[in-house]
């Protein structure tokens, strides 16, 4: 190939490839001006075959055969995948070059306009779904999640999906009850995101989700394919020079988590392949975290690099000390109009707080939402109680059309307004506060409880403030990784740790 030739970059057509494909020719013009990138558009068996479902394909290269044989036969010098597409055994004469840096890798669902109104009518809701797994997540989680009606959870249905994103977004527009209509549509952020930046896929995508209604899933319960939101870029393993032009695209993170999921997936059954969700992201407190689930169970997990598991530990983590505290709202606040609502606690949005229908609700885990929809309220996405600081990228997503951070509104606990200080967020009210216990027969059980402890988790830091001079010598010390460990930093904790949740702290400790 001579030096300056242009590069022929393998893609499949549709128009989320097609963006995919522009993101890495980008890149790879920004390293290189000099270098030409042009696209060449191959149909995969994928491209032809739309009716079966995914969860039936049983051919490893259905998305990707035909691009490794544009590949080897010297039709193109690289192919862009979505990394999760791609089979786990290694492919003859190809190999991974690149993988750029990660989308964002939850899943959303999309809603039709009217699909509140359809939920208070008790209608039964069709979601559409390209996967087991996606299926079987998402059921579990909305039926606790989506705004409950009087007479109780929603009946859903999730009908297997197929197809580029903007075909499975038009059948929203669909009138309820025509043939492929559906309520919802689980899908990947990272796609819709790459679609909304690119000019094609804004053009198609922009009116398809005029109006709709969103849910963001949480990674603790709705964990992703593995390797989801992350592309591989591919050349043949001979060809030296374009591996050379890739090197400045690749993003050594990203690929290293994309391929710990990947792992994961490998190790499990073939047949039970297809339901398993495994999702990595970087905590900035608590390291990377690894969230892990297979369909066909009950049981999550999480994996991390907890601290050295303690020997002879006496755990206390609080749960009288919020059995005698007093919970009351403060006087009532003007919460006004805000175009978008972050709730600390769900009981930091008093049932007389009445919200616009048109404010974005977003809340601090999973808790708080299913207690929010319970009494029908939507609520769009969580932070997976790892505090709000690690939200903000999602919510940063121009395809998710929430306003900048200035115009938000956070409800919380008094004692927690000064933890927000520098969080960018235009307004913080605090609409109750937690009385320390004044019972002296309980507050002499909390005493008595707390010395004979060695191990704390605390739910807030008012809470430690408050039992501070109680506390044995060379105590443990663990909570949340958002505000209350930033403030418990403050105050000079010893030996603290973040935990990702107190059910972590609890298995750690048992």
């Amino acid at each position: 190939m001579p030096a300056r030739a242009t590069l022929r970059l393998g893609t499949r057509a549709s128009l989320l490839a097609v963006a995919q494909s522009r993101l890495v020719a980008r890149a790879i013009r920004a390293a290189d001006p000099g270098i030409a990138v042009e696209l060449v558009t191959v149909e995969t068996r994928g491209d032809r075959d739309r009716a079966t479902p995914l969860s039936a394909v049983r051919d490893p290269g259905f998305f990707s055969a035909a691009l490794d044989e544009a590949l080897r036969d010297g039709r193109v010098d690289l192919c862009v995948h979505s990394m999760k597409d791609l089979p786990l055994e290694a492919r003859a004469g190809i190999r991974t070059v690149a993988v750029p840096p990660r989308e964002d890798p939850r899943d959303v669902v999309v809603f039709r306009p009217d699909v509140a109104e359809r939920l208070a009518a008790g209608e039964r809701l069709r979601i559409g779904s390209s996967s087991a797994r996606r299926a079987a997540f998402a059921a579990e989680f909305l039926a606790g999640a989506l705004p409950q009606a009087p007479g109780g959870a929603p009946a859903l249905d999730f009908p297997p999906l197929r197809g580029p994103v903007e075909e499975r977004l038009a059948q929203l527009r669909r009138s309820a009850g025509a043939p492929g209509a559906i309520d919802g549509a689980v899908l990947a952020l990272a796609g819709l995101a790459r679609l909304w930046g690119d000019r094609d896929g804004h053009a198609a995508l922009a009116p398809l989700l005029a109006g709709t209604r969103l849910m963001v899933l949480p990674l603790t319960t709705c964990p992703t394919a593995p390797a989801q939101g992350a592309l591989a870029v591919d050349c043949r393993d001979d060809d030296t020079r374009v591996a050379r032009i890739l090197a400045p695209v690749h993003d050594a993170a990203s690929a290293r988590r994309a391929a710990r999921e990947r792992a994961l997936l490998a190790a499990q059954p073939p047949a039970g392949r297809d339901g398993f969700g495994a999702t990595t992201l970087r905590h900035e407190h608590c390291g990377t975290l690894v969230f892990v689930r297979a369909a066909d169970t009950a049981g999550r997990h999480l994996l991390w690099q907890e601290p050295p598991q303690p020997c002879g530990a006496v755990a206390w983590d609080g749960a009288e000390w919020v059995r005698a505290s007093r919970w009351h709202a403060l006087a009532p606040v003007a919460l006004g109009t805000p175009p978008a609502l972050f709730v600390a606690h769900w009981h930091a949005l008093a049932p007389e707080l009445r919200l616009p229908a048109t404010t974005r609700l977003w809340v601090s885990g999973v808790g708080s939402w299913r207690r929010l929809a319970a009494r029908g309220l939507w609520v769009e996405g969580c932070a997976d109680h790892l505090g709000f600081a690690a939200l903000v990228p999602t919510l940063a997503a121009p395809v998710l059309r929430l306003p900048p951070l200035g115009e938000w509104a956070v409800v919380t606990r008094r004692d927690a307004l000064a933890s927000w200080e520098g969080s960018g967020v235009g307004r913080v009210l605090a609409t109750y506060e937690i009385d320390a216990p004044a019972d002296a027969t309980a507050l002499e059980t909390i005493r008595n409880e707390v010395a004979g402890a060695t191990h704390f988790f605390w739910g807030s830091a008012a809470q430690f403030r408050a039992l501070r001079d109680w506390l044995p010598a060379n105590s443990h010390h663990a909570c949340g990784p958002g505000k209350t460990y930033q403030a418990l930093r403050a105050d000079g904790v010893a030996n603290l740790h973040p935990f990702p949740s107190r059910e972590e702290w609890r298995a750690w400790v048992a």
